[in-house]
C-alpha cells in the first residue's frame, strides 16, 4: 500500500448548528458541500482549508460523549498548521475561545498551543516557521 497523502478528517458533533459556526465562522474553514442525510437524519458538511479538502463534519441524533480527558485511546487531537502564533491565538481569543499558554516543543523548538471545539475535542495550533 503506497499511501499518498491524508484525505480528510471526520468529527462528529452534537450540536451541528453550533460546530458548522465554530468551523466556519471561527477556524474560517470553507463550506464545499452540505448535505442532508434523510435516511440517517444526519448532516454532512465538508469543509476545506484553502485548496485542501480537510474535515468532515457529521451529526447524527444523541452520539455517544467521547472520553477526552483523561486522555483516552484514539484519535488524540486535530493540528493546524500557523504562521504566526500569537497572532493566531489572539484571533481565537477575540472570539471566544480560550487557549492553553503557549508551550515550545523541546525536540523541534516549534511553539504551539490547545484549544477545543464546542464538543471539547481537542484541537492544536503548530507554528511553522
Amino acid at each position: 500500500m503506497l499511501l499518498q497523502a491524508v484525505h480528510h478528517i471526520a468529527v462528529i458533533c452534537a450540536d451541528y448548528s453550533r460546530s458548522k459556526a465554530f468551523y466556519t465562522g471561527v477556524l474560517g474553514l470553507q463550506v464545499i458541500r452540505e448535505v442532508y442525510r434523510e435516511e440517517r437524519d444526519s448532516w454532512k458538511l465538508d469543509l476545506a482549508l484553502g485548496n485542501q479538502y480537510i474535515i468532515e463534519l457529521f451529526s447524527f441524533p444523541d452520539p455517544p460523549p467521547r472520553p477526552s480527558h483523561p486522555e483516552a485511546c484514539g484519535l488524540r487531537h486535530l493540528a493546524f498548521a500557523v504562521a504566526d502564533i500569537e497572532a493566531a491565538v489572539a484571533q481565537l481569543q477575540q472570539k471566544g475561545v480560550s487557549t492553553e499558554p503557549l508551550r515550545t516543543d523541546p525536540h523541534t523548538g516549534q511553539r504551539f498551543t490547545f484549544f477545543a471545539d464546542p464538543d471539547g475535542l481537542p484541537l492544536e495550533l503548530y507554528e511553522v516557521i
